[in-house]
């Protein structure tokens, strides 16, 4: 048998198109101008399939990247989650198979209240990707450690190898010794949180303009150049910007800067209030349509309701009392050092803090259906993707996909979580402030 020729390197070239062609058609494309955009691809960084996430106005799902040891609890409860590579590669994996659309990296610069090791956010949140196909992974960011030039740097470069899936969270910091013991500044609350919306500023700035130029009390660019640029995809001119808070401080952020603003667990009154509250300070600026909500819960689904409130009570049973004393007596100082004391963590219990961000308080403890129909009313009151932690990732990130998510999916195709009202009317009493009787 004679032997083949080989391929001259046009050929090769040419095969190479052709893969492209079939493996990768919604590959981002260059322009004229040397941005990005998809062909054909409206939404594509929410590309999970059409039967689990069909509709535009979906509700979306984000969980916790157990990037930190010792789990999403403070508790000395067995918990099934690991915080290594491989494990949250497998985590992700199955994320993104059952409809999962977020995965929120967290950033940590030493240990503390039980998290003994922390791999890096941006590092870990580009590993990740690299893993998975469809994910978007928000990259968690604390100002102060990172500069914005050097940020903006590296997500813009993590987008091109993600096409477009790296999403980021600028953290304004509650871990004072997290600060001081690096050699930064310990700022005040609302310094904290001026600095955030800075950095915010020149994150969006250096990523939209050609010549960036801006002058702060932070930060300071001079006709700054960056290329490449992040991707242009429909509807996102840059990667997503995420930020959270209760205060003033934060929802001022929110309302100027961000694209979606985390709320952490609360009652039916107080989401109602800060959605409204955000709302308005960003229509104030005209850009009441550009600000989307978030919110942290924790869940647990079992067969029965008392099933999963047994299991809620043993956690915090078993809570690590001396680590959620000292959580405690950190992050007060970013609640009650506010002027109006309605800082994160300002009205939260031991209890609530077992849990890192009060995701007890949003309630996504019960049945399938209970679990369903409380995201469904998160959802008509303006939440549109719900970041969830879990005590078992081995198991319980598959389980919420094959047993809650569909089920959310149905609900979403008749019509439920459009009508506030209905869905209070529904389920909003267990979400009720109760009043204290002295």
């Amino acid at each position: 048998m004679a032997q083949a020729e080989p391929f001259t390197e046009a050929q090769l070239h040419a095969i190479s198109a052709i893969v492209q062609q079939a493996v990768l058609p919604l590959r981002a494309k260059q322009t004229p101008n040397g941005t990005h955009a998809h062909a054909e691809t409206n939404g594509y960084h929410y590309t999970a399939p059409d039967d689990i996430n069909g509709a535009a106005d979906r509700v979306k799902f984000a969980y916790w990247v157990p990037n930190v040891s010792g789990g999403l609890v403070i508790s000395k409860i067995p918990q099934r989650t690991k915080w290594d590579y491989q494990s949250n590669v497998r985590y992700a994996q199955t994320a993104e198979r059952v409809g999962f659309e977020f995965a929120l990296s967290q950033i940590r610069f030493m240990a503390g209240y039980g998290a003994d090791n922390q791999h890096e956010s941006v590092s870990f949140s580009q590993a990740l990707l690299h893993a998975t196909t469809k994910l978007n992974v928000i990259a968690a960011l604390l100002p102060g450690p990172w500069n914005p030039a050097i940020a903006a740097k590296q997500i813009a470069s993590i987008d091109h190898y993600s096409n477009g899936r790296i999403s980021v969270n600028v953290v304004s910091g509650w871990f004072k010794a997290e600060f001081t013991s690096i050699g930064q500044w310990w700022l005040e609350h609302a310094e904290r949180y001026r600095r955030s919306r800075e950095f915010i500023e020149c994150l969006k700035g250096i990523w939209t303009t050609e010549k960036f130029t801006y002058k702060g009390d932070f930060y300071q660019f001079h006709d700054y150049p960056l290329s490449p640029k992040p991707l242009v995809l429909p509807g996102r001119p840059h990667p997503l910007v995420f930020q959270g808070g209760n205060s003033i401080d934060a929802r001022e952020n929110g309302a100027h800067a961000s694209d979606y603003y985390f709320m952490n667990g609360n009652t039916l009154e107080g989401f109602q209030e800060q959605i409204a509250d955000v709302r308005a300070r960003a229509k104030k600026l005209g850009r009441e349509d550009d600000i989307k909500f978030a919110v942290n819960g924790f869940c647990i689904v079992k067969e029965t309701e008392e099933e999963a409130v047994r299991l809620l009570q043993e956690i915090q049973g078993k809570a690590d009392k001396d680590a959620v004393g000292a959580f405690r007596d950190a992050v007060q100082q970013a609640g009650a050092s506010t002027g109006n004391k309605k800082g994160m963590w300002a009205d939260s219990k031991f209890e609530d803090l077992v849990q890192y961000n009060d995701g007890f308080k949003t309630k996504l403890i019960g049945t399938k259906e209970q679990i369903a129909d409380r995201i469904l009313l998160l959802k008509s009151l303006g939440i549109d993707i719900v970041l969830l932690a879990f005590l078992h990732y081995e198991e319980d990130i598959e389980n919420f996909g094959e047993q809650i998510l569909p089920l959310v999916r149905k609900l979403e195709k008749e019509g439920r979580g459009k009508n506030a009202e209905e869905e209070i009317e529904r389920t909003g009493d267990v979400y009720r402030a109760r009043k204290v009787e002295v």
